[in-house]
């Protein structure tokens, strides 16, 4: 293909390639060809070269045009040949001109010929609309001879000569007036042609030609339109379109002429009338429309009612949104008499299709064309009009005179359902900017929307209803308050049927508005509206006259109550359960005896109660799945069983009573069937055989095939969605779907409200239309059918299969083909939802049959269900050989089959096969598959057989996944072939191909990224097969062209060529949205664009937003839309946001949105900043509303009188590019501005610093947030302050978010102030609105949780600015002490809990802040300071807490078990109700943790000392929970029972917190929680109850362990020790009091005769789980090895970076944390008894020097926090030496032992490797402390005495001066030491020191290994003679580790322990008197030596030991030393 990109055609490279590649290379040529001319008009030079070679480029052109070229290529032949001769010369133009003409006049009939004329034609055109009047002179030859050839030409050369006369008309202009009446004289023949084609091109020309031909909207105005409306008789979807734009314009332009003179306008009256008469009488003309009437026939059908209904919407959207504005009331007026009028409402079908076109009519203008301001006066104008209607509407007075005619009647309520219903469309697109009409006495909305409620027609009612609804949605604090009107008037008014129908239509609409409405209505509205449907219930007998209006009212009430949901329908379901038992018989005899009593009304009535029951039992599933349990479900057997058995009785009952029953059996059956279709089928599986006859009589009854079935309804939903494109585009998502549905529904008429009342009750915010009741009987029979055909036995399966067969091959006709519809819908329906099996295999021949007769049916929507039954057939019987049987059936049919429809429907099956079969899985069966599905597609002789077989062969490339590979390329080759040669009147033979060159794109994937020669032709292929679907005039087509693209780009992005894809993109969305999308009224070509920007975007979003901004730079002259200017100005992000804005579409908005947001990630932050931030601000400011904000009060004015003036200035500005943008746009606009500044916060630290932003904007070209806080602030003020309450709280939000980021960020002009500060107006003016008494509670509490933020930021310093703030949150708690009853009457119970919650919470964090400032702040400099803001918080303290306490018990109270439940309180709680525990838990667990700090706070400020002085305004009622308060209940309380009560409640929820299992998010929640317990602790009542309690201590302990296990947040390890310590505190205090307690009841002052306390008492025994100490000991353990790993010889065993490494790493945090840790440790031995003491010193010890160790043993010095850890490490050494433990009697000696050996491992640390550099002076420090602190029977002992002096001389003796200086200083410190420590030292050291002073004398220290010196130090004590073995021993010992620490003791300390046991096991028998002395005088030692040959001799008996229960037993009764030895 590279070879065709040239000027002039390759001859020779053509001249070697196929016919079909020929085509396709020529293509190429002239698609480079298009894009090389223009490029060239730019550039001199070229354009010579052209003029050069132009004459062979003609020639060569004129070869093409000779060669019978296909649609695309004349087309682009065509253009290429007027660019040419455009800018070469264009005097040979004259010649061409002749040379076509010669053509078309030719007589040349053979194949080649047709498409040679055709080209001719196109060249034509294109020559005329490029060169224009150039060619003026043989204009007129020339349009003589096109009209004469059209008089001759088949369908294809019609429609190609009108599109050549369009272009003619287009480049002439003004010149080609003479012929203008010829042009219309032929266009008039060919707007009525049979091809639909050709009625499109027609169109067009006639649109082009009333450019200038004036005549067309003034003298023949009438006779065009009456053209038109013949136009729209039979037409399809496209025609409808193109005459609708057409007589839309013309009528347009006949009202606003663009030309002067002429006959001057015509009046909007005379316009209307025209339209009025088309809908009324259609094409007609008045003759025959007058001998219609006078026989009473119809004559215009619903496609020309449904043509003139878009003509009516391109008229006004042509007009535009300001004229609509401006004559909205005559337009409204005019269109009302088309919905009144007589002829348009004749029958129910017909007043259905009226009000359906009258309501798109004002949906499309109103909704599409006006902006919010406008729409409110829209609305105004629509109630006028409803208001107008007040005397149809009868008052049930009794009184004749004042009713009027039925007539009347009638057509009020059509007016009024249209009106109402638009009027409600409004209302909720307005959401609660609406409020205005509300308030606005003028037009007084609510009374003349209710007064609508008395009409006499049920449409009208329930209009009324809807529009009631709405208004509760978008405005919910009306909800309740027009309920409680609603229910009233219903009570007052209840002798009137009109009045109980209506009003109760109403309650029931805003009842079930309330689903909508996240902050609900009051619980008690729920049992307000049960009494209500009871009353109605029981007194529907009393009177006969309104007897179905009480019945019928009340059973839709409690289908409504139902909708409140599981939370309110769980309190009234046994009283709804009684009601349904008492509207069915007692049994099924009872039912039998009830059918020989009553008349036809008793049973109407009887039907219509139970149909209502069954709507409620049919919302109870749906709406509260999980009541419906067994319980329920058993109770109400009996009333199914009855309803199913009446079933059968219903055929009688219309016997006997005619047709005044037959609509409400109906309406029964319909009801029944939907409730059995949600119940479980077991349920009523006794009544099987019952329900499954009724469904075979009403699918296949003869009274119900007399009427044509509504397929539209039935079919779609059993076809694969895939395949709905091939039944027509009506079934797309267009933005006609509205009305074109209607076109499809049955004689019965099209779906409508009054069809089914209880349809008020759905969920969805569209207004419902439910289908007549015969349609929607079918619909739900389908439905059961196939849930309820799997259970019955397989006997009646088959039989009712054959029946149906039978009964289709028997009927004949109409009646066949309902018959058909209606079996093969219910064998689809059971297909789909089967799983197992069919059944026998007799039933697959009935099956079979159904099917196969169904693919020959002539209704499309029947085949393609049929082709997916099929498959899903063959998926059910799982059999290969079936599904060969059914494959070889289609390629029989399709051998012999020759009408379209059965080739088409067996072509579909075939794909259908693959999609259910897995693909086949043989090649074989592939092969002969497409040969088939190949010849099927180039059956040129029908299209629909192309269409389909092209389809069927898309699924197969889409399903055959790999195996498809060998048939690319003859695919490709087909496809392309087909696109270049398929006629352009069959655009569904293109949507075909185009979904067949998708599946390819699919098939080949990734390969097509490849350079290979054969994969390069196949991706040219693509891109050529693209460009020609992109070219196509069908929308569809073009739709899938786009996706083609996209799909290609996806997998090989670098072949697709985005200067090209993103300007045709763009220019798609510029010409659609120009008239209200309705030139692109194909939503899916809107979606195709978007979807495929959003892919785009996602990889190149600067890319594609250039090329946007280009095309608009270079387009062309065209007429300048509003988008066009929109992307100039803001770029494709600004466009985007207008169609936003215009789109309705929930889908194509949501890809909007993500497009944008693509964009916005990927520039925001790299250059574009500014932009985006300027655009969110235009959008935000497009807006007509011109209410200006909340003033400032008067009590502010005193304050500062133009602060806030700033502020107010925010509406001021111009609106910028966007006009009257609508608040969910505005509001996506600021949710935009949060995402920016998020992204922000993550990829510059410039963005949040001024001072750098400034310094580095001077020097590069960049953007900064900061720079732009000004507009930040400005946008939230926006938004905070609309009309809107979603925009509101999306502003408040924002707000959040800039004073979350930007509060600490100082001001560099002006230092100690931050740049936030000088917006404080803007704040307070922005959150003032909030707090007004009409403001919402989410507003409200979303503002309170800003107050508090932004008073916890710190940005106001001065006192005086803060209190407006203040005073806002103080208002706020006034509101919260009048306790429920201010919202009560609105909203939920909940959304006070919400409201009341969030002011606790904002207090709260005011409070913690505040307590935190004057903490910082000791002495502040004035009141600004922390104090003042505390001084403020103060006043309300007494009244804060109380409420503070009372939210924590609620809390504490709703987090209980499930099993607790019925331990609630039955009235609820202080700030919730029983019945809104659900709702309440939501709101109490966001703001709890705040609360529990603060109540903490207070508490510590108090000291727990109770006050006695009550809060004089506390008003709200006190309740039995309400701890804390000054209630009955607690007068009776002690202040320390009081006390007590608080403390165990902020304890247990903060462990209950910090126990359960959270998610990341709860962070905040878990430093609150650990702040609160540190607060308490604090304290030293609150320490005396904990300390005093050791279960709940250590229960603590476990938590925090856990916490510290499994966050890794620094803070939070913090203050866990912090709380740990202060644990340990409280510890200490309690046995210190105990010990002071005991000195002095005993008075004795000797200490050895104190009683012990502490922990182990007198076994020195440690219980994990009930220790204190041991749990303290886990957490200090967890902490330092954590930290430092080698401290666990495990781990140092695994670790690769030396001992120095892991401490080295550490940062101040770490050091912290360990010096934190060692805190604790040191105080371990301070809260044990003598005995626990010794039990636990070995492991602080261990801990301690292993700390020490780390930090010693250094390659260079730490840093800060290294030094703190040192000197933690030495203080806690200290204070274990001075423990007054080591003193006691009964455990010094132990003590004194330990600390031997722990002095002896501390001068063995000298000792180490040679690479790292010994810390002497640390180390000499911490052998001083043992000198100082541990007394001479630690210190004078040899070897340790011996060793001392060893150090000490050797660091006399260092080179290192510190080190000596240091040795020195300690030195002086020992030889000033007691006596028996000193003079050793003294007589030792004194000659060293001389000899020092002398000569520095060198020695090298030893360095052995830390366990071998251990071993030698015992070898050289055990050397050294029996003298000392009472010394040595004790040490051995000392060495031992007890059974329990053995087994999890590391290598090196169980090595320790083994030779240790075996030297004393040695030795013991060689001193017996010394080890039995020993033995004898300490006890503990023996213990300890016992212990450890126990531990031995188990270890060898491990089995025997574990399995004696005994031995168990024993070893847990004796005294635990499980922590003697165990150093970790």
């Amino acid at each position: 293909m590279e070879r065709a990109h040239s000027l002039l055609l390759n001859e020779e490279a053509c001249s070697q390639l196929g016919e079909h590649q020929r085509s396709e290379f020529i293509l190429e040529w002239l698609t480079h060809l298009k894009k090389l001319l223009p490029a060239t008009d730019r550039v001199s030079f070229r354009r010579a070269h052209i003029k050069q070679n132009q004459r062979r480029l003609v020639d060569q052109l004129s070869g093409v045009l000779i060669g019978s070229p296909g649609p695309p290529t004349r087309w682009l032949l065509a253009h290429c040949l007027a660019l040419l001769f455009r800018l070469g010369d264009p005097i040979p133009s004259s010649l061409m001109v002749e040379r076509c003409s010669d053509i078309i006049r030719s007589k040349d009939d053979s194949p080649s010929g047709l498409p040679t004329r055709l080209a001719a034609v196109a060249c034509l055109g294109a020559l005329y609309e490029q060169l224009g009047r150039m060619l003026a002179g043989s204009f007129k030859d020339t349009l003589a001879n096109l009209l004469k050839a059209m008089k001759s030409a088949e369908s294809q050369g019609r429609y190609e000569i009108m599109l050549s006369v369009e272009k003619i008309l287009r480049g002439l202009g003004a010149s080609a007036v003479p012929c203008h009446r010829d042009i219309y004289k032929a266009a008039r023949a060919c707007l009525t042609d049979r091809s639909m084609a050709v009625r499109c091109a027609a169109a067009k020309c006639l649109l082009e030609l009333q450019r200038e031909a004036a005549f067309l909207w003034t003298s023949e105005l009438e006779n065009v339109a009456t053209l038109c409306f013949r136009a729209f008789e039979g037409s399809n979807y496209n025609v409808r379109v193109s005459v609708a734009k057409l007589l839309g314009t013309l009528l347009a332009a006949a009202v606003e002429p663009r030309q002067p003179g002429g006959r001057g306008p015509s009046s909007l009256e005379e316009v209307m009338d025209l339209l009025l008469g088309g809908f009324l009488r259609g094409g007609a003309g008045f003759l025959r429309a007058s001998g219609d009437m006078l026989k009473g026939t119809r004559s215009v059908s619903k496609d020309v009612r449904i043509g003139v209904t878009q003509a009516y919407v391109v008229f006004v959207s042509t007009l535009g949104g300001s004229w609509l504005e401006v004559n909205f009331p005559a337009f409204l007026s005019l269109l009302m008499e088309l919905a009144s009028h007589c002829r348009a409402t004749q029958t129910p079908g017909d007043a259905v299709v009226t009000r359906r076109c009258v309501s798109f009519i004002l949906r499309s203008t109103l909704g599409s064309l006006l902006g919010e301001k406008a729409q409110t006066n829209a609305a105004k104008q629509l109630c006028f009009a409803v208001a107008s209607q007040k005397q149809a509407i009868a008052l049930a007075d009794g009184n004749v005179e004042n009713r009027v005619s039925s007539a009347d009647i009638s057509a009020s309520q059509h007016i009024l359902t249209c009106c109402l219903l638009e009027l409600g469309e409004l209302v909720q697109g307005l959401g609660s900017t609406a409020a205005p009409l509300l308030t606005d006495s003028s037009t007084a909305f609510l009374d003349t929307i209710i007064a609508v409620l008395l009409h006499p027609a049920p449409s009208a009612q329930l209009a009324a209803s809807w529009c009631l609804r709405c208004i509760a949605m978008a405005m919910p604090s009306h909800c309740s308050l027009l309920l409680d009107r609603c229910a009233e008037r219903l009570v007052a008014l209840k002798s009137s049927p009109e009045a109980v129908a209506g009003y109760g239509a109403a309650v029931t609409a805003l009842v079930a508005a309330v689903q909508h409405c996240s902050l609900g209505i009051p619980h008690t509205k729920g049992q307000e509206v049960l009494d209500l449907a009871e009353d109605l219930l029981r007194s529907a007998s009393q009177n006969s006259r309104i007897s179905l209006q009480r019945t019928q009212a009340g059973w839709l009430l409690i289908s409504a109550l139902i909708t409140l949901g599981p939370a309110v329908v769980e309190h009234h379901l046994s009283r709804l359960v009684l009601l349904w038992r008492c509207v069915f018989p007692a049994s099924l005899r009872e039912q039998e005896s009830e059918l020989r009593r009553g008349d036809y009304f008793t049973w109407q009535v009887t039907l219509e109660g139970r149909a209502g029951a069954l709507s409620a039992m049919k919302n109870l599933l749906l709406h509260c799945r999980e009541l419906f349990t067994d319980d329920i479900t058993s109770r109400l057997l009996t009333p199914l069983a009855c309803a199913v058995a009446l079933l059968t009785k219903l055929p009688s009952l219309i016997r006997s009573y005619s047709s005044s029953v037959r609509g409400w059996s109906i309406v029964y059956r319909l009801k029944v069937y939907e409730l059995l279709a949600l119940l479980p089928p077991h349920t009523y599986q006794e009544s099987f055989g019952l329900v499954m006859n009724q469904l075979v009589s009403d699918l296949s009854a003869q009274d119900n095939l007399n009427q044509p079935c509504s397929e539209l309804t039935l079919l779609p939903p059993l076809c694969h969605c895939d395949d709905l494109p091939l039944v027509g585009p009506a079934l797309h998502d267009t933005d006609h779907r509205y009305i074109e549905e209607q076109l499809h529904g049955s004689s019965v008429g099209g779906g409508s409200l009054d069809n089914n009342p209880f349809s008020l009750c759905v969920r969805s915010g569209e207004v419902p239309a439910p289908l007549p009741p015969p349609v929607a009987l079918t619909s739900a029979a389908v439905h059961l059918f196939g849930a309820v055909f799997p259970h019955i036995i397989s006997a009646q399966r088959v039989k009712i299969l054959q029946q149906f067969a039978e009964m289709v091959n028997q009927l004949k006709g109409q009646r066949q083909q309902t018959v058909q519809t209606h079996v093969c819908a219910a064998l689809c329906s059971l297909l789909k939802v089967t799983r197992g099996s069919l059944g026998p295999e007799d039933i697959r021949s009935p099956a079979l049959s159904l099917l196969s007769g169904a693919l020959e049916s002539v209704s499309p929507l029947l085949r393609c269900m049929a082709a997916e039954g099929l498959a899903r057939l063959v998926q059910v019987v799982g059999d290969p050989g079936f599904t060969v049987s059914v494959s070889l059936l289609c390629f029989d049919r399709l051998k012999t089959a020759r009408d379209a429809a059965s080739r088409s429907g067996y072509a579909l099956a075939l794909g259908a096969l693959y999609r259910y079969s897995g693909g086949m899985g043989s090649p074989q069966h592939l092969s002969t598959c497409l040969g088939v599905l190949f010849t099927l597609s180039q059956d040129s002789t029908s299209p629909e057989v192309q269409t389909w077989s092209l389809h069927s062969l898309s699924l197969v490339v889409d399903l055959s996944s790999g195996l498809y590979r060998a048939h690319g390329e003859p695919s490709f080759a087909l496809v392309l072939r087909l696109l270049l040669s398929a006629p352009p009147t069959h655009p569904e033979v293109h949507y075909s191909l185009g979904r067949c060159l998708h599946a390819l794109i699919t098939c080949l994937g990734p390969d097509l990224q490849s350079e290979g020669a054969a994969v390069s032709s196949l991706r040219s292929s693509c891109l050529v097969g693209c460009g020609v679907m992109q070219a196509s005039p069908d929308c569809l087509v073009q739709a899938r062209a786009i996706s083609c693209l996209q799909q290609l780009h996806m997998f090989s992005p670098p072949h697709v060529n985005l200067a090209n894809l993103v300007p045709a993109l763009c220019e798609i969305l510029m010409d659609y949205s120009m008239l209200a999308h309705l030139c692109s009224s194909y939503l899916c070509l809107r979606r195709a664009v978007v979807a495929c920007l959003r892919q785009l975007v996602q990889r190149e979003a600067l890319e594609v937003s250039e090329h946007a901004v280009t095309l608009v730079k270079e387009l062309p002259r065209r007429d300048n839309t509003q988008l066009d200017v929109t992307i100039k100005e803001v770029g494709l992000e600004g466009a985007l946001f207008t169609l936003l804005d215009r789109e309705s579409d929930s889908g194509l908005r949501k890809d909007i949105q993500e497009t944008l947001v693509h964009m916005m990630m990927s520039s925001a932050t790299s250059g574009k900043l500014g932009h985006w931030l300027k655009l969110c601000k235009n959008v935000l400011s497009a807006t007509t509303d011109c209410r200006a904000p909340v003033e400032a009060s008067q009590e502010d004015e005193d304050l500062s009188r133009d602060d806030d003036s700033s502020a107010f200035k925010a509406r001021s500005e111009s609106c910028g590019p966007f006009t009257a943008l609508r608040w969910a746009t505005r509001r996506f606009a600021m949710e935009c501005v949060c995402r920016i500044i998020a992204q922000c916060e993550t990829s510059d630290a410039a963005h949040f610093d001024m001072a750098l932003a400034q310094e580095r904007r001077l020097q590069e070209s960049t953007d900064f947030l900061v720079l732009h806080l000004g507009d930040l602030v400005r946008m939230a003020f926006m938004a905070a302050t609309d009309h809107s309450d979603q925009l509101r709280l999306a502003g408040l939000q924002t707000l959040l978010v800039i004073i979350k980021q930007f509060s600490s960020i100082p001001e560099p002009e002006f230092p100690g102030h931050v740049i936030l500060e000088q917006y404080q107006a803007n704040v307070g003016a922005a959150l003032r609105p909030a707090f007004t008494a009409d403001a919402p509670p989410d507003v409200t509490a979303k503002a309170c949780q800003v107050c508090s933020a932004w008073i916890a930021s710190g940005v106001v310093s001065d006192l005086r600015d803060l209190r407006r703030v203040h005073q806002l949150l103080a208002s706020s708690l006034v509101k919260v002490q009048t306790g429920r009853d201010t919202y009560s009457q609105l909203y939920n119970e909940a959304t006070a809990t919400m409201e009341t919650l969030a002011v606790l919470k904002a207090w709260a964090e005011v409070y913690i802040i505040a307590v935190q400032r004057s903490r910082d702040k000791q002495s502040p400099e004035s009141e600004s300071g922390g104090a003042g803001l505390l001084k403020l918080v103060q006043s309300d303290l007494s009244t804060l807490s109380r409420l503070w306490l009372a939210a924590l018990q609620d809390y504490s109270l709703l987090t209980l078990p499930q099993e607790y439940t019925s331990q609630l309180p039955a009235t609820g709680g202080s700030f919730y109700t029983a019945e809104t525990v659900n709702q309440a838990r939501v709101h109490y667990s966001s703001s709890w943790a705040p609360i529990l700090h603060a109540t903490s706070l207070w508490l510590h400020s108090t000291g727990f000392v109770i006050s006695d002085d009550t809060p004089a305004n506390l008003s709200r009622p006190a309740t039995p929970t309400s701890m804390g308060q000054s209630s009955s209940v607690s007068r009776h309380k002690s202040p320390e029972d009081v006390n007590s009560d608080r403390l165990h409640l902020i304890l247990g929820i903060g462990v209950e917190f910090l126990c359960s299992p959270h998610s990341e998010d709860q962070m905040e929640n878990i430093t609150s929680c650990l702040r609160a317990l540190q607060a308490l602790l604090d304290v030293s009542w609150p320490r005396a109850k904990i300390g005093n309690d050791q279960a709940l201590s250590v229960e603590l302990l476990s938590v925090l362990h856990r916490l510290l296990v499994t966050r890794e947040s620094a803070s939070v390890h913090l203050a866990v020790l912090d709380l740990l310590q202060q644990i340990v505190m409280a510890a200490q205090e309690h046995v210190r009091e105990k010990r002071r307690s005991a000195e002095v009841d005993d008075g004795a002052a000797e200490k050895e005769t104190l009683p012990e306390f502490g922990e182990g008492r007198d076994t020195g025994g440690l219980i994990p789980g009930r220790s204190l100490v041991f749990g303290a000991l886990e957490l200090c353990l967890c902490v330092l090895v954590r930290k430092l790993p080698q401290l666990s010889p495990k781990l140092a065993g695994t670790s690769t970076t030396g001992s120095g490494g892991s401490v080295r790493s550490l940062t101040d945090g770490d050091c912290r944390l360990v010096a934190s840790a060692l805190c604790v440790l040191s105080e371990l031995p301070s809260i044990c008894s003598p005995e626990g003491s010794v039990s636990i010193l070995p492991t602080v010890l261990y801990l301690l020097l292993g700390v020490i160790r780390e930090l010693v043993l250094q390659p260079t010095a730490g840093g800060v926090g290294l030094g703190a850890v040192v000197q933690a490490a030495l203080q806690a050494l200290k204070s274990v030496l001075m423990s007054p433990m080591s003193r006691q009697e009964k455990s010094r000696g132990a003590w004194n032992q330990l600390l031997r050996s722990a002095l002896y491992t501390l001068l063995g640390l000298w000792d180490t490797d040679s690479d790292c550099v010994v810390d002497q002076i640390s180390l000499l420090t911490a052998v001083t402390v043992f000198l100082l602190s541990a007394g001479p029977e630690v210190c004078t002992t040899e070897p340790v005495h011996m060793l001392c002096l060893q150090r000490f001389t050797a660091s006399m003796d260092s080179k290192d001066p510190l080190v000596v200086s240091r040795c020195f200083q300690l030195l002086a410190s020992v030889f000033q030491a007691q006596p028996a420590v000193a003079v050793p030292y003294i007589r030792a050291l004194g000659p060293p020191l001389v000899r020092f002073l002398k000569k520095v004398e060198r020695s090298r220290p030893r360095s052995p290994e830390e366990l071998l010196g251990v071993l030698d130090g015992i070898r050289a004590m055990e050397g050294s003679g029996p003298q000392l073995m009472a010394v040595f021993l004790p040490l051995l010992i000392s060495f031992l580790l007890d059974e329990n620490a053995l087994s999890s003791a590391p290598t090196a300390s169980r090595s320790l322990h083994e030779a240790a046991l075996k030297d004393l096991m040695r030795l013991g028998p060689q001193h017996s008197v010394v080890f039995r002395s020993l033995v004898a005088s300490s006890p503990h030692l023996k213990c300890r030596l016992e212990a450890a040959i126990r531990g031995n001799q188990e270890s060898l008996n491990a089995k025997a030991s574990s399995a004696n229960p005994s031995t168990r037993s024993a070893a847990k009764s004796s005294p635990s030393i499980t922590l003697k030895t165990n150093f970790l």
